[in-house]
């Protein structure tokens, strides 16, 4: 049995820990939150392989995972079809995976409030360094370190971890952002609840591009009439736009990305009033009823090396894509089963790391470059002439699980075990 040290308690990170502690191994998780990190309401497009993940981390398949949905409809700025397909899919939340993963994972093994400051490595395994602050409520750490076989560096976009063994790896801003939010589905017309609610929606004003879906509600809900429709809207915004639009009431500016609650007031309603003359009144209704809409930068980051000898990059401290393709929980998904595999393969040892980044590092690129391709026609209208996109097109490459399919055949030439997988 490996001690394996994974910082990061959201999905990925409570993906990998819950299939390596399936994999008998002694996982501790390093989250430098404090408490839950449950309540988060951003909406998550499934594929296959995330199912068979979660099956693979214990989750509780027989529970909901989230919406179903049967097609996708895209409305003209008057609120009339565009186009429509045939499209199923289930679309969940992070809130509800989080809650599946979290419930898989024993609390205790779970260091809350702990930020990982720095990383070293001997022949022998790795010595996380660790700030605590403060308090040490919920955690079991008895210094300001923890030792281990591997370390598994599920971050996310600012990680410490990344930064630290591969400085060049920094976020790239795309040139646009995505006003963000969810609404309850009890506050919503008649005619809003028949013409989009339950569809995979699109909006495609010149040069920018709407999405949304419904998700679970309150408590996880799929009750109809307690759900919530999660919208992504994508805007052009020059930097001195985005300067701007991520510095609060008190000048503060957040480079990487503003709290919904610091959002300034005047950004907010400057927002609903251009979803009013520029979208759909569907989508104008949803946003206006949307209690807390937030702000998102879009950003790329692309990494060289997932492997650093007894450190591994997962996630989005590997690799961020913009979220044309729906991929970044899935890609996290498939980045935990490879660690699995690739540790089970080869034991706790550097070599299993090099096998998972054989694995993944085209994985990652593929699905970067792939994101980047859907989302140049936004990147394109900061300095340009804004244009229209054909709907039908729209509707058929966003967010679809052949995406999902076609990346992980490009990973398929690393070596693989032969021990079967737990059930």
């Amino acid at each position: 049995m490996a001690r394996i040290l994974i910082v990061g308690a959201s999905l990925g990170g409570l993906l990998a820990a819950n299939m390596l502690l399936r994999d008998g191994h002694d996982v501790q998780v390093i989250e430098k939150a404090q408490g839950s990190l449950d309540g988060r309401g951003a909406g998550i497009v499934t594929h296959a392989a995330l199912s068979v993940a979660l099956a693979r981390a214990g989750a509780d398949m027989n529970a909901a995972l989230g919406v179903h949905v049967e097609s996708r409809v895209a409305l003209n700025a008057d609120g009339t079809e565009a186009a429509r397909a045939h499209m199923p899919q289930v679309l969940t939340s992070w809130s509800r995976l989080y809650a599946l993963l979290s419930q898989a994972f024993p609390a205790e093994r779970v260091h809350a409030g702990a930020t990982a400051q720095r990383v070293t490595q001997s022949a022998e395994g790795v010595n996380l360094e660790l700030d605590c602050g403060l308090s040490r409520q919920g955690s079991a750490l008895r210094g300001d370190s923890l030792q281990g076989d591997l370390l598994i560096a599920s971050d996310g976009l600012r990680s410490a971890i990344r930064g630290q063994l591969a400085p060049a790896a920094v976020p790239q801003y795309a040139g646009y952002v995505a006003w963000r939010g969810v609404c309850d589905e009890a506050v919503l017309s008649a005619h809003t609840l028949s013409t989009v609610f339950d569809r995979f929606g699109f909006g495609l004003p010149a040069g920018e591009q709407l999405i949304g879906y419904p998700v679970a509600g309150l408590n996880n809900t799929t009750v109809r009439g307690q759900r919530r429709w999660n919208f992504v809207w994508y805007r052009p915004a020059a930097p001195e736009v985005l300067q701007d639009l991520l510095t609060d009431d008190d000048g503060v500016h957040h480079p990487l990305g503003i709290a919904p609650n610091r959002m300034r007031a005047d950004h907010v309603r400057a927002m609903r009033e251009a979803a009013r003359k520029l979208l759909a009144p569907q989508f104008a209704e949803i946003i206006d009823c949307t209690a807390q809409p937030f702000v998102q930068p879009i950003f790329d980051v692309t990494s060289t090396h997932l492997a650093f000898d007894r450190v591994a990059l997962m996630g989005d401290a590997a690799f961020v894509a913009r979220p044309h393709v729906g991929m970044g929980v899935t890609k996290a998904a498939e980045d935990a089963m490879a660690l699995s595999d690739s540790i089970r393969a080869f034991g706790a040892t550097a070599a299993a790391f090099k096998n998972y980044e054989s694995t993944r590092l085209p994985a990652g690129r593929a699905v970067v470059q792939r994101a980047r391709d859907l989302g140049a026609y936004l990147e394109s209208q900061v300095n340009a002439v804004p244009a229209q996109r054909d709907a039908d097109e729209v509707l058929r490459d966003t967010a679809v699980d052949v995406g999902a399919l076609q990346i992980s055949a490009a990973s398929r030439h690393a070596t693989k075990p032969t021990e079967a997988l737990p059930h």
